[in-house]
């Protein structure tokens, strides 16, 4: 396994991380964290990163609204996630064929 330096992955995890005083949206109540298509009318937390954590610094009435109130942060974190470049996957591997030929037994006869 080819590890790399620690220099590159520290460098690398920080271009990933938020930046101090970025906000972010978090839905409220008891249901998992979902895409903002999924009840925009539902009420949403704001949460501002301080370096360590996030800190819930207000709440929405709707998706819009905190979308607004959060400004461009939303939306700023998706381009800091790398994607894999395509070039580099692996190859398909080859389909599975059995080594003997399988044959039904013979159930025409008594």
């Amino acid at each position: 396994m080819d590890d790399e330096p620690l220099e590159q992955w520290a460098e690398r995890r920080e271009r990933r991380r938020p930046v101090p005083g970025e906000r972010r949206l978090a839905p409220l109540g008891d249901q998992a964290e979902q895409g903002a298509h999924v009840d925009p009318a539902a009420p949403r937390g704001i949460q501002e990163w301080d370096g360590c954590q996030w800190v819930p610094v207000g709440v929405a009435e709707d998706f819009p609204t905190a979308a607004q109130e959060a400004g461009e942060d939303a939306s700023a974190r998706a381009g800091r996630v790398p994607l894999p470049a395509f070039s580099k996957l692996p190859p398909a591997p080859e389909p599975w064929r059995p080594t003997e030929v399988f044959r039904r037994p013979d159930t025409s006869r008594p």
